[in-house]
């Protein structure tokens, strides 16, 4: 309901608003609030009739989940009980998600996230520890989780996407890091998760500074081998993760899937209007005018060319959020060793293999991130420096050495899968 101020639900209103007849239909017909290129049915339970609803039918299945889980756990079932407990977590948090206001329905729902996770957190087969770092008066959180019968090893810094927390990655029972030897921390920077509940505003440049600050602190990790950090930025969190990467040269490697690291202006006037409404929420923005100015500074122009690491860039060929000719731009003002990755025919969840953005986070994107990372931390050049390898429909992938180099469809190849 909006106000004499000219708010709406918390937050500023928008033109978008206008079009939000548009996005209950599409909701109410695909399961999604977003990403609707995929023929599959999002997860949101089909009593959704409107995004109104999603925070109170979700809620609700979170609730039916966190009793069956405290059922199996008092049965003695403990790996049953840790699945449950998560996916319970994982419900709270999307259901928090999608109300724009600190209110008590959020906070009922975020509590609910944070004691699922606090479950998980006890039932799991190795160490998670929640972590508050201090920063610019506050403090921002995340869970670092230490990979088992190590003493040291290289962590993996994931930042989660604008609509994750850091609840959401990993599954418990099935951490990409840990198989490879290396211990993950995973992080609610502003515009995320605790952040977004202590009230911390999101500004253009803030998420950066706030990472650099919980860097400081797991580098004084004695479980942290020798500097060995590197970046994992999902989503939007390739955006930021970026960022981080030009403002803090301690990292070793940066890999960013799921672009969002380009002009501001097609997350927030092409896609869908969820994300503007999302970020007038995450920015405290007082006025569309407002929020319009932050998200203009958001962007990679004159960043791209500070970050000294080893990068590797992930695109769908036809993601809504990042042209392709956007994405090339800003790849071609990288100067560290660097390679970009484009999927052809996929959309903002590129995927080994294919596959659907509803099933963009499988275990086949996580897999061959974490064995990029790895190969960087072990000092393995770039398959590719500032080359682009275009991935394509039932290919091999972009690890075979025959891959396609070419960066438009109608090119000729330059090496045959």
């Amino acid at each position: 309901m909006a106000d004499s101020a000219g708010r709406q639900n918390g937050r500023a209103r928008l033109a978008r608003d206008n079009q939000q007849w548009v996005l209950d239909y599409l909701i109410k017909e695909t399961g999604k609030t977003f990403h609707f290129e995929g023929d599959a049915r999002g997860n949101l339970p089909r009593s959704v009739k409107s995004h109104a609803m999603i925070s109170k039918h979700l809620g609700l299945a979170a609730r039916k989940l966190e009793a069956l889980a405290k059922v199996e756990a008092e049965a003695g079932h403990r790996e049953t009980a840790v699945d449950l407990y998560y996916k319970a977590a994982m419900d709270y948090s999307r259901a928090q998600h999608v109300v724009f206001q600190l209110n008590d329905e959020k906070r009922y729902l975020h509590a609910g996230a944070l004691r699922c996770y606090g479950q998980v957190r006890a039932l799991a087969p190795y160490k998670i520890e929640h972590v508050d770092i201090p920063w610019n008066g506050t403090l921002v959180s995340g869970y670092l989780h230490l990979c088992p019968d190590k003493d040291q090893a290289p962590l993996i810094f994931h930042i989660p996407g604008c609509d994750n927390t850091k609840e959401n990655w990993p599954h418990p029972l099935f951490n990409f890091a840990h198989q490879r030897g290396m211990h993950l921390f995973c992080f609610d920077g502003p515009g995320q998760g605790e952040s977004n509940m202590r009230g911390i505003k999101l500004t253009s440049n803030n998420y950066e500074q706030a990472a650099s600050a919980a860097l400081d602190y797991l580098l004084q990790r004695p479980e942290v081998e020798d500097g060995q950090v590197a970046l994992y930025g999902l989503s939007f969190g390739s955006f930021w993760g970026l960022r981080f990467a030009s403002y803090d040269h301690r990292l070793k490697a940066v890999v960013t899937p799921a672009a969002s690291y380009v002009d501001k202006h097609f997350l927030m006037n092409v896609e869908t209007p969820r994300w503007k409404q999302l970020f007038a929420f995450l920015t405290q923005a007082q006025s569309e005018a407002e929020l319009d100015a932050v998200t203009s500074e958001m962007t990679m122009d004159g960043y791209m060319g500070k970050i000294s690491c080893p990068t590797l860039l992930m695109a769908g060929e036809y993601d809504p959020r990042s042209p392709l000719e956007e994405i090339y731009r800003m790849f071609d003002q990288l100067t560290a060793p660097a390679e970009l990755w484009v999927f052809a025919d996929q959309f903002h969840g590129p995927q080994i293999g294919g596959g659907e953005a509803a099933t963009a986070w499988s275990a086949p994107l996580h897999a061959v991130v974490m064995d990029w990372l790895r190969d960087r931390l072990q000092r393995k050049p770039v398959a590719w420096p500032g080359q682009v390898v275009y991935v394509e429909p039932g290919s091999s992938g972009p690890n075979n050495p025959k891959a396609a180099l070419k960066r438009r469809w109608y090119e000729d190849v330059k090496r045959e899968v």
